[in-house]
């Protein structure tokens, strides 16, 4: 059983006059997960939001390392099973679906 107990996502934009810095830190513990989002640009004061999910909500969750390892095993299979639906974490570190 696999299982993500945490992950670090980093972007930086270098765009004149305010470089962008954007992270992702999501960090399992004992009662689900919780994302915390940091934007950070130019000399303005970061912005962070935090998001909890709870274990039953995340129960089948894909993250970006393991949506690339299902790619590999479809891609090599060469089928999609119908319906193949997970639960899933967008870009803005809200709980959403990853469809195949």
């Amino acid at each position: 059983q696999l299982e993500t107990l945490e992950q670090e996502e980093q972007e930086c934009l270098e765009t004149s006059p305010h470089p962008t810095e954007k992270s992702t830190h999501m960090v399992s513990h004992q009662n689900g997960m919780t994302v915390t989002k940091t934007l950070h640009e130019g000399q303005a004061e970061p912005q962070c939001q935090s998001f909890s999910y709870s274990q039953a909500e995340l129960r089948g969750l894909l993250l970006e390392g393991t949506s690339l390892l299902l790619l590999r095993v479809l891609a090599r299979r060469q089928t999609v099973p119908p319906g193949l639906v997970f639960p899933a974490i967008n870009t803005e570190g809200h709980l959403c679906t990853s469809s195949y």
